[in-house]
């Protein structure tokens, strides 16, 4: 149903040149609109997809975190678990018993077996780290991860996990928001470059907005009610729909605004936007967002940069006409649709259950058939494309390995971050092969593992067959002894686990556990 404003000018249909991006006069919506094709934005990407196939999801997740990312965080963890050695025995807190005291510098090969640890943790979800290390003969036992990792090598290298010299940072020129992301930026830039530079978007394209879960005293913390996690650190996103792919986003990292300090939203979200799609302008790629963002002014800017602007829009916005603004839910009919056009920048308000407005630049007030209900075009795309954003969301919330507990907030950045990274390594390798998320995932784990791990070649069974345990307690009870002074003070530390046992092998005069921990070096 359509109603036309009173106040229209009479050639509503003829073509005008683009006014200037502040020149706006508002008329009528011409009906019928005039076609899409004639109005949006010709798409001259060619290749899209994957720049380059991949055999396999190592292959995939390694062009993501490569060697030189890798060795950067082994060079940066040794040199901050030196720092922290130090710092412990300048205070005088470093005592024997401290996990630091085993500290040995990392490898290459270390980091990657903490990624696969880390990774299988959202396949395999348990409330508490420990469990994770159980391997009792139970239901609850996951012996795998105590092959390839101690419990406390593992709680010691996400202790001294670091991306970024800290003494560097008194010689950066920082201001006090960006100085939070300090400690995570490396990884931020390395994998903002590898995501632009592997994938070619397609036409359509989201930016949103995602928000991690973080209780800590962040000043750069938002809060969104309308969320799961109503706290916590808050990134902006280009996201492309049809796959889910992550192309490239930024932390928010400002300080909260005071009381009485002067905000400009469009002039924020417009310079947030255009910062965003940096690299992507003259293509012809559509920017679908929400009225967050969204403004008359913000969308003839992207119109002179041959992008097409397409979402919701808050009708209280810099250059939105009046009687737009003024028209509200109980002054319209359901179904009702009310339509401004000003040259390349439409306006709409429908009535449906509710007001909704709208802005684009090619669409108009064209409508559509949906299951005998008649709706705007623009409402049905919409949906769809911002649909696919909540996918990618849906995606990473299957596979947790961001845990609640986490203290340091931007470790728990971090292991976002791999979780992004991992699911962008599958939509690069499902772009030239048929796989399950899942599956992806999985597959990844076992890989990292057999080409990382010192224990590749042990077989999990190996440590937990009852049958070779009971073999050990039957025939080899004589390779075993116990120290002297068995008390707990006394006791030593298994060579594999760590846990403070009395029973040594004879043969090898290494403190060993019976099982599993025997037949790991004996095998």
């Amino acid at each position: 149903m359509m109603d036309t404003p009173e106040d229209d000018d009479d050639n509503e249909n003829a073509a005008a040149p683009i006014p200037t991006v502040d020149d706006f006069t508002w008329t009528s919506s011409p009906n019928p609109p005039v076609p899409f094709e004639l109005r949006r934005e010709l798409f001259s990407e060619v290749n899209v997809g994957p720049t380059i196939p991949y055999a396999d999801p190592y292959e995939a997740f390694v062009a993501i975190w490569d060697r030189p990312i890798i060795e950067h965080i082994c060079l940066e963890t040794n040199r901050y678990a030196q720092q922290l050695r130090v710092e412990m025995i300048n205070e005088r807190r470093l005592l024997p018993t401290s996990r630091i005291c085993d500290w040995k510098d990392v490898t290459e090969d270390d980091v990657y077996v903490y990624l696969a640890m880390i990774l299988a943790m959202g396949l395999v979800v348990k409330a508490r780290l420990k469990d994770y290390w159980n391997a009792d003969e139970d239901i609850f036992s996951t012996p795998g991860f105590h092959v390839h990792m101690s419990l406390r090598k593992f709680q010691l290298l996400s202790r001294c996990l670091h991306f970024c010299n800290n003494e560097d940072m008194c010689t950066k020129n920082l201001d006090a928001s960006h100085a939070k992301l300090f400690k995570i930026q490396p990884i931020i830039q390395h994998l903002n470059n590898k995501f632009q530079s592997l994938y070619n978007l397609g036409r359509n394209i989201v930016i949103d907005e995602s928000l991690l879960q973080s209780n800590g005293r962040l000043d750069s913390n938002q809060f969104k009610p309308i969320k799961v996690a109503a706290v916590g650190i808050k990134t902006y996103e280009i996201c492309e729909p049809q796959t889910g792919y992550i192309w490239r986003f930024f932390v928010h990292a400002h300080r909260r605004q005071t009381r009485n300090a002067p905000t400009d939203t469009d002039l924020s979200s417009t310079s947030l936007i255009l910062k965003l799609l940096e690299g992507l302008e003259h293509k012809g790629h559509t920017v679908w967002m929400d009225n967050f963002y969204n403004s008359p002014a913000l969308a003839r800017k992207l119109k002179t940069l041959n992008f097409d602007c397409v979402g919701t829009l808050r009708t209280n916005r810099q250059y939105v006409p009046k009687k737009l603004t003024n028209l509200t839910k109980a002054k319209m009919k359901k179904g009702q649709i009310t339509g401004y056009t000003s040259g390349d920048v439409d306006l709409m308000v429908w009535r449906d259950q509710n007001r909704v407005a709208t802005i684009s630049t090619y669409h108009g007030v064209a409508t559509i058939q949906i299951n005998g209900v008649t709706k705007p075009t623009l409402i049905h795309d919409y949906n769809i494309m911002m649909g696919g954003v909540d996918n990618t969301d849906q995606l990473l919330a299957v596979f947790p390995i961001e845990r609640k507990r986490t203290k340091v907030w931007y470790k728990k950045l971090f292991r976002r971050l791999v979780n992004v990274s991992t699911l962008n390594a599958f939509i690069l390798f499902k772009g030239t092969n048929h796989s399950q998320h899942r599956d992806f995932r999985t597959i990844l784990v076992k890989t990292l593992l057999e080409r990382h791990s010192r224990f590749a070649h042990k077989t999990i069974h190996s440590t937990i067959a009852t049958a070779q345990v009971d073999w050990v307690k039957q025939h080899h009870l004589d390779v075993f002894a116990c120290h002297p002074n068995t008390n707990t003070k006394n006791r030593r530390k298994c060579v594999v686990c760590k846990k403070r046992v009395s029973t040594f092998c004879v043969g090898c005069s290494k403190t060993v556990c019976i099982k599993p921990c025997f037949m790991i070096i004996h095998n």
